[in-house]
């Protein structure tokens, strides 16, 4: 085999590898966003079965603070329309994050741990990887596209708005897949890949809802901000595909050029050199130096949501008055009693379920570092194995209450200047701070798990989807 051939030769085997390592979490991802997708639709189906009880519902959708939630509004006078309004964006972002730790767990993830080298010592092409890494991203986001559109018709909605919900949802999957695909070929190791992909996918959120809760022309330069452009449900715009067909392609031809640039298990971001004399006299020293980085990135994304959404907070209040449905849709995500304050209230509920998310992959670093064999030099030294994995879990532990007191201080600040109520800093702090026990079951399970049954540690990642589906729709689910 030559030229273009040769370079993706061996990429069927690669495939049914990836397959079948992800036999079990891949099937997870699907059904949790797809379920998501579906029960949402049921769940409006059922609570506002006529067009005059949608209409209400309508009538308080277009405060800002909604809008930077779940989005523009575009016709929720059906139930296709509510859960497009409801459901685009946050499936768009399931599916992108499920995407771009799909790439990075089978590209620089396998190079890190040396398998990649392996693989190419045989008759493999250098783009064999990359190729089957990103048929693996196209069969998930394929499969929510289907099973989506499949669920919403069965439902009852219409076939081309459950098509074009599902179809806008992969979409976003899939340039988030060649976004990591680049990301892979520039940072130094897989955890920079997938971390650099992640905050690209968070700007794009936060322009998201930038832009739908202010100048509506920023939108339009998030991914995220087209699947809700497709206004699926509400006279579909076909054209809007094209914008991610072509960013997608347009990023997997840049990774292509860049691949052949990098040797196998570097970056075209090299390594920093370290110190020539070394300066960590602990393991919790070392825990810190390499978790840092990782924490100093959520630490300003979450600075960044505290402020947005403090900003938008006193927005809410313009739900109550706008008929019964709105304010009985309050009282079922809420109390009841104030609008803000359940606005605030699922706010720091979201934040806490995000920070368990930093708490779990902090704990599982000390996996990381014991299955890429970095951790026998530092246990062979004299360090106690229960010392060195508990600086690791005090760092999860400490880093996780940090950003919920960022996040509650920023919150309560902003909110606070908008209302004239300096009592919001302290209110609001201690609502985010009251989720850290919760945070900490979390990254407890997870060190236990690592350190009882380590095949089985993927399953927290299963438990805390479980509480986010909780969370966000049990109550509407009942």
């Amino acid at each position: 085999m030559s030229g273009a051939g040769a370079g993706v030769s061996g990429w069927g085997p690669l495939l049914r590898l990836a397959l079948r390592r992800d036999r079990i979490v891949l099937p997870a991802w699907i059904y949790g966003i797809v379920l998501t997708v579906v029960s949402t639709a049921s769940s409006y189906d059922r609570l506002y079965p006529t067009e005059a009880e949608r209409a209400q519902v309508a009538a308080g959708a277009g405060t800002g603070a909604l809008r930077a939630i779940t989005g523009p509004a575009f016709d929720l006078t059906t139930v296709g329309g509510l859960t497009a309004w409801r459901i685009a964006g946050t499936g768009a972002v399931l599916a992108a994050l499920m995407s771009l730790l799909l790439i990075t767990r089978h590209t620089r993830a396998e190079e890190d741990a040396g398998r990649t080298e392996l693989v190419g010592a045989a008759a493999v092409g250098r783009y064999a990887v990359p190729a089957a890494a990103f048929l693996v991203a196209l069969l998930a986001n394929v499969s929510i596209a289907v099973l989506s559109a499949a669920g919403l018709a069965l439902v009852g909605l219409p076939p081309a708005g459950s098509v074009a919900l599902g179809a806008a949802i992969a979409s976003a999957g899939l340039v988030f897949a060649a976004v990591a695909l680049v990301t892979a070929q520039v940072a130094s190791v897989g955890r920079a890949a997938s971390g650099a992909a992640g905050a690209l996918l968070g700007l794009a959120f936060l322009v998201r809802a930038l832009g739908d809760s202010g100048p509506s022309w920023l939108s339009w330069f998030s991914p995220i901000g087209w699947a809700q452009q497709v206004r699926a449900f509400s006279g579909e715009r076909w054209w809007v595909f094209a914008l991610p067909v072509l960013l997608t392609a347009g990023l997997v031809a840049v990774a292509g050029v860049l691949l052949p640039r990098r040797d196998v298990g570097a970056g075209l971001r090299a390594q920093r050199p370290g110190p020539p004399v070394g300066r960590l006299g602990s393991p919790l020293a070392l825990a810190w130096r390499l978790q840092r980085g990782t924490l100093l990135g959520w630490t300003v994304g979450y600075l960044v949501v505290g402020a947005a959404v403090g900003a938008v907070a006193g927005d809410v209040t313009a739900l109550r008055g706008n008929g019964q449905q709105a304010t009985d849709l309050i009282d079922k995500l809420g109390d009841g009693a104030d609008p803000v304050r359940t606005y605030l209230s699922l706010i720091v509920g979201l934040l806490g379920l995000v920070a368990a998310a930093y708490a779990v992959q902090a704990v599982l670093r000390a996996r990381t570092e014991e299955t890429a064999q970095r951790a026998e030099p530092v246990l062979a030294a004299g360090t106690g194995r229960l010392r060195w994995a508990g600086a690791h879990v005090l760092v999860a532990a400490a880093g996780s209450a940090w950003l919920l007191l960022v996040a509650g201080f920023f919150l309560g600040l902003v909110h606070g200047l908008r209302t004239g109520d300096a009592g919001q800093i302290g209110t609001l702090t201690a609502a985010a701070l009251s989720q850290v026990p919760a945070v900490w079951v979390l990254g407890a399970l997870a060190a236990a798990l690592a350190g009882a049954v380590p095949r089985l540690v993927a399953a927290v990642w299963a438990a805390l989807g479980v509480c986010l589906l909780l969370g966000q729709i049990g109550q509407l689910l009942s």
